[in-house]
C-alpha cells in the first residue's frame, strides 16, 4: 500500500478532531506568547518567566497522572469540548485584569490545570476514530498540526497584539478555543460501554496506576517513547524559558522579531520533517528516526551561540564578497538555518514516538500514559527551568544553550547504544 501523508483525512472524524485541534493549538501558543512578552517586560528577569513556565509545568507534576486516569473512564469528546470551554473562560477573566502579575500566574495556573485533562483525552482519541494503517498518518498529520499552528501564532503574534491589544487579544484567544470546542463537538467514535458494577465504578487509584506502569515495564518501546517524548517536551520549555534572554543578549535583537527569526524557521522545519518522514521514510525504523532526531537536535543546539564564528570563517567571507548586499551570509542567516534544522528533528523525534506509543496501549491505558508522560514533563522540567533561567542570567544564555545540546548528543549515544544491544 502507497503510504501518505493525507491518508487519515479519510476518516471524517479525525477531520473534525484535526481542525479543532488547530483552534486550539492556535490559542494555545497566541496565549503563551501573551503571557511571555507580558511578564518580561514587567520585570526585565528571565526569572520571572521561569515562573510563568513553572505555572505550566507544576499541574502537570501534581495532576498528570490522575488527569489521566479519570480521562479514561470519561468520553474523550466531552473532556475535549468542555475543557476548552472552561479554558476560554479563565482567559475572559485574565482580559479584564491583564497588567497584573499575580493575575497572569494564577490565571495561567488554571488553564494549565484544565490542560491536564484535555491532553490526555486528544491523543489517545486518536487510534479510536481512525484505521491502524492510518495511525501514522494521523499522528504525522496531528504533528502537522501542532507545528503548523505554532508556526501560525508566532507570525500573527505580533499583528494580534498591535491590531487588538492585550484587552482585545485574550478576546480573541477565547474565541479559537470556543471554535475548537463547535469542530471537535462533531467527532463520532464507538465509545465502550462497560457494565459499572459498584466495585468498578469506584476508582481505584492505586490499581489504575499499576497497570500503567505495568504496561510500560512490559513493553520497551512504550516506555522509551515516553522518555522520548517527555525529553522533547521538556526541551521546548526550557527554551521557551530562555528565548527572551537569547533574542536579546546573544542575537542583539528586539522581543517581538523573535518569532519570525527562530519559531518561523523552526516550525516550517517541523511541518517538512513530517511531510518527507511519512512520504519517503514510513518504512525506516521509527528507533533508527528518532536517534537521528537526537543527534540532530544536539548538534544544532551547541552551533546556536556560534553564528559570528562561522560567519568569521575565510571562505564564509569570501563567499560574502562575491554575494550582492541582500544576500550577505549574517549571524542572524546561520540561526535560521539551525532553527529550521532543530525544527525538521524535532519532527523525527514527534511523530515516530507518539505512533510507538499508541500501538503499545489499549484504549483503557491510552488516558493514563499521556497523563504520566504530562506528569514525567513536569518533574523533568521542574528543575532545570527553575534554574535555567537563573543560570542564563549568572552564566549567559550561550553557555546554557551548549549545554543543552551536548545533553541532546548523550542521550543520543545513549539510545544509539540500547538500539545496538537489542
Amino acid at each position: 500500500m502507497k503510504n501518505h501523508i493525507f491518508l487519515a483525512f479519510k476518516e471524517r472524524s479525525f477531520v473534525f478532531l484535526w481542525i479543532g485541534e488547530v483552534f486550539t493549538q492556535v490559542a494555545g501558543n497566541l496565549f503563551t506568547i501573551y503571557l511571555v512578552l507580558t511578564t518580561f517586560p514587567l520585570t526585565k528577569s528571565n526569572t520571572a518567566v521561569s515562573g510563568v513556565v513553572l505555572t505550566f509545568t507544576l499541574p502537570a507534576i501534581i495532576f498528570g497522572v490522575l488527569a489521566g486516569t479519570l480521562v479514561d473512564r470519561w468520553n474523550k469528546k466531552n473532556v475535549l469540548v468542555i475543557t476548552n470551554i472552561l479554558r476560554a473562560l479563565a482567559i475572559l477573566i485574565l482580559a479584564f485584569v491583564n497588567t497584573n502579575l499575580i493575575v497572569i500566574y494564577a490565571v495561567s495556573l488554571i488553564v494549565s490545570l484544565l490542560t491536564q485533562f484535555f491532553i490526555p483525552a486528544e491523543t489517545p482519541l486518536i487510534p479510536q476514530i481512525v484505521k491502524s494503517d492510518h495511525l501514522y498518518s494521523a499522528n504525522a498529520l496531528f504533528g502537522l498540526a501542532i507545528n503548523g499552528s505554532m508556526l501560525l501564532a508566532y507570525v500573527i503574534s505580533g499583528a494580534v497584539l498591535v491590531a487588538f491589544g492585550p484587552q482585545g487579544s485574550l478576546f480573541s484567544f477565547a474565541l479559537l478555543l470556543l471554535l475548537g470546542s463547535m469542530s471537535i463537538f462533531f467527532v463520532k467514535y464507538q465509545v465502550k460501554e462497560d457494565k459499572l458494577t459498584p466495585e468498578v465504578a469506584k476508582l481505584n487509584w492505586q490499581k489504575e496506576l499499576h497497570k500503567a506502569f505495568i504496561l510500560l515495564v512490559k513493553t520497551k518501546k512504550a516506555y522509551s517513547a515516553l522518555f522520548l517524548l517527555a525529553l522533547t517536551q521538556t526541551l521546548i520549555l526550557i527554551l521557551a524559558t530562555i528565548t527572551p534572554g537569547y533574542a536579546t543578549d546573544v542575537l542583539h535583537v528586539d522581543i517581538s522579531k523573535f518569532p519570525i527569526i527562530f519559531v518561523t524557521p523552526a516550525a516550517i522545519g517541523m511541518f517538512l520533517g513530517a511531510l518527507v518522514l511519512i512520504n519517503k521514510f514510513h518504512d525506516v525504523a521509527k528507533e533508527k528516526i528518532i536517534i537521528s532526531g537526537l543527534f540532530l537536535s544536539g548538534i544544532c543546539m551547541v552551533l546556536l551561540p556560534f553564528g559570528s564564528l562561522i560567519t568569521s570563517k575565510e571562505f564564509v567571507l569570501d563567499v560574502n564578497r562575491m554575494l550582492p548586499h541582500f544576500l550577505i551570509i549574517s549571524d542572524l542567516h546561520i540561526v535560521v538555518v539551525l532553527a529550521f534544522i532543530l525544527g525538521l528533528a524535532n519532527s523525527l523525534v514527534f511523530v515516530p514516538a507518539n505512533t510507538m506509543l499508541q500501538e503499545s496501549a489499549t484504549d483503557d491505558t491510552r488516558g493514563k500514559l499521556y497523563g504520566l508522560l504530562n506528569s514525567i514533563v513536569g518533574i523533568f522540567s521542574l528543575l532545570p527551568i527553575i534554574a535555567v533561567g537563573g543560570l542564563s542570567d549568572l552564566l549567559g544564555v550561550n553557555n546554557v544553550v551548549v549545554g543543552i545540546g551536548v545533553c541532546l548528543l548523550i542521550i543520543g549515544l545513549y539510545e544509539y547504544v540500547l538500539q545496538k544491544r537489542g
